[in-house]
């Protein structure tokens, strides 16, 4: 797995998946290769291609740095960058040591993956001058490789770390086409795909949260790459806050691919002695197109990185109250609802926003995490107990980390928000920011949670968090360390985090940002499933879950039916679709079941026993995109496949005159098999993943669905 040639001073690094080479020459750490296998890594002859080619293009600044800073002649980006107490930010670090571990060390306070066994090599770089010592961690985790870096300051004088990259790579040309998932709230992760030509091309979010505009992922594609062959190198972020990832362009026309902590928003202040941990940042290469890179991130993120048991436990079907009532219920609303959901075989109860204080609207009370008697007059293990006695389990929605100018949280602390002293206190859907760099606030937040999920036999929490960053400084913290606010955040943040789901290790959290705000693996580490997007529109879930797939999981995925004409966008939909839409993920329903036509009610029961059959494929398959919903395509398929089962699931948008449907080409069968439908028909693996199954069975009207169970019969 890690080859060391000391004599050459040679990192080889591999799995059945990649190669990743680095050598060590004049002190300088370079990274030489990042693709497919190499049976060795005898690269050596490669830095010899590198030339200065004049006194404008040094030669420093085309060789393949493995951290690139400023001071060695390079030009481009830091990938780490220290101010001296003399404002020089000159860094120059040169190679000290290597170790070799025999388990990849947890990140302590830092959500990561882990696997029992997994190899790290730790290189050790120093700057002489400063005495700023970093320690590059490789960990090879399943088929990818986890990057982070652990800097210390060896020296006596203090340092402004301004720069702290997680991972940055060497891509050899610059005829690549990168791929990202932009957004907004309710259209979130939407596959971009663009040629990079010569420029530099750079994502972020500055907003303190990952983000609706842009997920914490880049990939870099061959031109030819496509869903099921040719190479694509990427990069994920397992953190939650504000970051940045590039791809850099140099005058060789060689490319570097960085992500890591925002230098925007991220300095740190490391004083003599001190150290800092950055995120780490998993890099996944395929040489068998996206669905390839897709199935190791799946991989890793179910089997290496969630550590709630509920990782592979059967998620219950659930109905949500907040589409069916907003803030406007009462105890025999809720009871009405849930009477109906205990007839369909729904299996939990879910009560959302409006449950506290005196939250009527979203005016007020957060922070006022004591129940609404007026609405719950026998409060919350009250209503808990009677969703219990109709066989439904009970969950329950939460805001921890914000505050409402108009509660008695806030007159009691008004300095416990995030705002500096003389300015405005913007504020979002009538809220402020808790300030989690604060310890008494952590504990505040700790206790409360405790307090109420120790009230009432609540099995599930949905962690909502409704508003970005404005003004990230903190009273709390000293004038020199404002600009670690947001990272300081996120530390508090997963302080909480580590602690609640520790001490109830029985209830299901699901994490939720305005929908999919914060659909990241860091949030993943501590909760094994998130809504996915505010947006319920069938239609545009097409879009929304097959962006998402491209890195996370489908057992990562909320996904649930919704009221018909949807609230979103106001499109009539059949149940059948909205069903068929939310097989993607883990299914629910977020509607008002009390009102639903008896045609309605049957078709829901009959999708509660359909998931009940299937959601052990859904959950555990896996998942191989087959046709886009992108750009002009009318249709959209995915499948799952798990053991000796296959679940087709196919889409089209509207209905076409004298139409040419399209084949779909299923994925991984054995092609000497025999593949047999529900109708009885059979098939053969190889003509189903050669000739193609044609879309032919579609309905003439808009918005269709089919759904296919095929059982391998040797």
């Amino acid at each position: 797995m890690i080859d060391i040639d000391k004599q050459n001073q040679i990192f080889h690094l591999s799995s059945p998946a990649f190669s990743y080479v680095l050598k060590v020459q004049d002190g300088q750490l370079f990274n030489l290769y990042w693709g497919a296998p190499l049976a060795h890594a005898d690269l050596d002859y490669l830095l010899q291609s590198f030339s200065a080619g004049s006194s404008f293009a040094l030669l420093t600044q085309r060789l393949p740095h493995e951290l690139p800073s400023v001071g060695t002649g390079w030009y481009g980006e830091a990938a780490l960058q220290a101010e001296n107490a003399a404002g020089n930010h000159l860094t120059c670090l040169q190679y000290q040591d290597y170790r070799l571990l025999d388990e990849k060390p947890a990140l302590q306070g830092l959500p990561h993956v882990h696997q029992s066994g997994a190899e790290t090599l730790v290189l050790v770089l120093r700057d002489p001058l400063t005495g700023l010592e970093a320690e590059l961690s490789y960990s090879i985790v399943g088929e990818g490789l986890a990057r982070s870096m652990h800097l210390t300051n060896r020296g006596t004088e203090p340092l402004r770390i301004t720069h702290m990259a997680s991972a940055t790579a060497v891509l050899y040309g610059r005829d690549f086409e990168m791929i990202h998932l932009r957004g907004a709230h309710a259209r979130e992760r939407q596959l971009v795909r663009t040629p990079l030509g010569q420029a530099s091309y750079r994502i972020e979010s500055q907003r303190g949260a990952s983000g609706h505009e842009e997920n914490p992922f880049l990939a870099a594609a061959a031109p030819e790459t496509t869903e099921h062959s040719g190479s694509v190198w990427s990069m994920n972020f397992i953190y939650s806050g504000s970051f940045a990832a590039s791809c850099q362009v140099n005058d060789s026309e060689n490319t570097t691919m960085m992500i890591g902590l925002n230098p925007a928003t991220h300095h740190w202040l490391l004083e003599s002695g001190e150290s800092f941990q950055t995120p780490e940042a998993l890099l996944v290469y395929s040489q068998h197109g996206l669905n390839g890179m897709s199935h190791i991130y799946h991989h890793i993120y179910r089997h290496c990185l969630c550590k709630s048991p509920w990782n592979d436990r059967v998620r219950p079907i659930l109905i949500n109250n907040w589409e069916a009532t907003y803030f406007n219920f009462d105890e025999d609303k809720i009871l009405q609802i849930a009477q109906t959901a205990a007839q369909l075989g729904i299996e939990l109860f879910v009560l959302d926003d409006g449950w506290f204080g005196a939250r009527d609207d979203d005016h007020r009370s957060l922070g006022d995490w004591y129940v609404n008697t007026r609405k719950l007059p026998h409060g919350l293990r009250g209503i808990a107990e009677k969703v219990n006695a109709l066989g439904l389990q009970f969950g329950l929605w939460f805001e921890p980390e914000m505050i409402s100018p108009d509660s008695d949280l806030y007159r009691a602390h008004p300095d416990w928000c995030l705002h500096a002293p003389g300015r405005t206190r913007t504020e979002a859907r009538h809220q402020l920011i808790l300030d989690l760099t604060r310890p008494d606030v952590q504990d505040f937040i700790i206790q409360m949670l405790k307090d109420t999920l120790s009230s009432a036999p609540i099995s599930y929490v949905k962690w909502d968090m409704n508003r970005n960053m404005t003004e990230a400084f903190s009273s709390y913290l000293p004038a020199e360390r404002q600009m670690e606010v947001q990272h300081r955040y996120m530390l508090g943040l997963y302080h909480i985090l580590e602690e609640i789901t520790s001490a109830f290790p029985e209830i299901l959290f699901e994490s939720c940002s305005g929908g999919g705000g914060r659909f990241d693996a860091g949030m993943l580490y501590y909760m094994p499933q998130t809504w996915t997007s505010d947006n319920t529109d069938a239609i545009e879930r097409l879009k929304i879950q097959y962006g998402t797939s491209l890195v996370y999981p489908a057992a990562a995925m909320g996904a649930h039916i919704s009221a018909s004409p949807n609230h979103q966008v106001g499109r009539l939909t059949s149940m059948q679709m909205r069903g068929d839409v939310a097989l993607g993920g883990n299914f629910g329903f977020e509607l008002d079941l009390s009102r639903l036509s008896d045609e309605d009610l049957t078709t829901a029961k009959a999708f509660v026993e359909k998931v009940k059959a299937l959601r052990s494929i859904t959950q555990n398959g896996e998942f191989t995109r087959l046709l886009s919903p992108f750009g002009s395509s009318n249709y959209a398929a995915w499948q799952f496949l798990y053991e000796d089962q296959l679940l087709l699931c196919c889409y089209r948008k509207l209905s076409e005159p004298n139409p040419c449907p399209p084949r779909v080409f299923l994925r991984g069968l054995d092609a000497a098999a025999y593949y047999t439908d529900e109708a009885g028909r059979s098939y053969s693996g190889s003509a189903l993943m050669q000739a193609g199954l044609p879309l032919t069975f579609f309905p003439r009207r808009d918005f269709v669905s089919y759904v296919m169970l095929f059982t391998k019969k040797g």
